[in-house]
C-alpha cells in the first residue's frame, strides 16, 4: 500500500492521502511531501515524473532494478540509489531503495515490501522537531535505518566469522568439510555487502560535500554521522573479508599439513613393513646359506624381524611419524 505524508512548516498536518493530492502541495513552500511506492507500476512512475517534473532517465533507473548505488544530480531533483539488507534463513538479501528528492519532496519507490518502512516512519516521529529541516532530513532518517541495518548484517557474520575461527582446527574431517562449506559461503556474503557498502559511503558523501546547497547547516552534523557509519561499514565488510580469507588460507594450509602427516605414517608403515619383508625374501632363496635347513637359521631371522621392526617403530614415532 502506498504511503503519504504531509509536513507544513515542520509540523505534520496529513498522512495516508491520495498520491493524486500531491500536486496540490508541492506548490506550497511551506509544506514537505513524502510518498512512498512499493512494486510500481511504469504508468505510477510516470504520473509522478509529472506531478513533480522528474528526469526521464531517473525514472527508468527507477523501473529497471540492480542499479549500482550511486547519487545522480539533475536541475529540479537528485536521484539516489541504495540497497537495505536483511538475513533471511541464512540468506542475505538486498532490497532496492530508489529514491528522488526535490526541493520539498521526497520519492521512496521500494523493490520489495519487505523493506520496513515503518521503522523509518518511527524515527522520523521519535525526532519530530527535526522535521523543520524539510526533505533532506527525512532523506537522512532513510539513509541512517538503510546503514544500520548493514551494521546488524555485518554484526552477525562478525559472530559467525568467529566461530569459523574456533572449529578451525577441528579433527574431524566430516566437520572440516562443513567449516570450509561455510567459510565460503560467508566470504561471498561479506564480497556482495562489500560492493554496495562501499558505494553507499560514496553516496552519503557527495550528499555531505553538497553541503548548504541541498541541506541546512544544521543537518551537517547527523549526515556526518551517517557518513561515519559508512566508512566504519565498509572498513569492516574489508576487515571481515580478508579475515575470511585468511582462514580459507589456514584450511588449505590445515590440509596441507594433515595430507605430510598421513604420508609419513604410510612411509613409516611401509619402512617397518619391508624389513621382514626383506628378511623372508633372504631366507627364501634357492641357494644355501649360513643356517640353511638347521633351527638356528629360523630363530636368527626371526630375531632380526623382531628387532629391526621394533627399531624402526620407535625410531619413527620419537619423530612424531607414528
Amino acid at each position: 500500500m502506498d504511503r503519504t505524508r504531509l509536513y507544513r512548516n515542520g509540523v505534520l498536518e496529513a498522512e495516508g492521502f491520495p498520491i493524486d493530492d500531491v500536486s496540490e502541495h508541492v506548490g506550497d513552500t511551506s509544506a514537505v511531501v513524502w510518498f512512498d511506492l512499493c512494486s510500481p507500476t511504469q504508468a505510477d512512475l510516470a504520473k509522478i515524473s509529472e506531478e513533480l517534473g522528474l528526469h526521464p532517465l531517473a525514472v527508468e533507473d527507477a523501473i529497471h532494478s540492480q542499479q549500482r548505488p550511486k547519487l545522480d544530480t539533475y536541475d529540479s531533483h537528485l536521484f539516489i540509489t541504495v540497497y537495505a539488507t536483511r538475513l533471511a534463513e541464512d540468506e542475505l538479501d538486498f532490497i532496492e531503495i530508489s529514491i528522488f528528492m526535490t526541493r520539498n519532496a521526497l520519492v521512496t519507490v521500494r523493490e520489495s515490501s519487505e523493506f520496513d518502512i515503518d521503522e523509518v516512519i518511527r524515527r522520523w516521529d521519535a525526532n519530530a522537531d527535526m522535521a523543520k529541516f524539510g526533505a533532506p532530513y527525512l532523506l537522512h532518517a532513510l539513509l541512517d535505518h538503510i546503514v544500520d541495518g548493514h551494521f546488524e548484517v555485518l554484526q552477525v557474520v562478525d559472530d559467525r566469522v568467529e566461530e569459523l575461527e574456533d572449529d578451525l582446527f577441528q579433527n574431524n574431517s566430516r566437520d572440516m568439510q562443513h567449516v570450509q562449506r561455510r567459510t565460503f559461503d560467508t566470504h561471498k556474503k561479506l564480497v556482495r555487502l562489500r560492493r554496495l557498502a562501499v558505494p553507499t559511503r560514496e553516496v552519503v558523501g557527495s550528499l555531505l560535500r553538497r553541503g548548504e546547497d541541498i541541506m541546512d547547516r544544521g543537518l551537517t552534523p547527523y549526515y556526518q554521522d551517517v557518513y561515519d557509519h559508512t566508512l566504519r561499514t565498509a572498513e569492516w565488510s574489508e576487515s571481515l573479508r580478508d579475515l575470511v580469507g585468511n582462514i580459507r588460507e589456514a584450511q588449505v594450509n590445515q590440509q596441507g599439513f594433515r595430507l605430510n602427516d598421513i604420508m609419513k605414517k604410510i612411509t613409516s608403515w611401509a619402512a617397518i613393513i619391508a624389513v621382514p619383508t626383506m628378511i623372508t625374501g633372504f631366507y627364501g632363496q634357492n641357494v644355501p646359506y649360513p643356517g640353511f635347513g638347521q633351527p638356528v637359521g629360523f630363530w636368527v631371522s626371526t630375531a632380526l624381524i623382531v628387532v629391526g621392526t621394533i627399531l624402526l617403530y620407535r625410531a619413527f614415532q620419537k619423530r612424531n611419524w607414528l
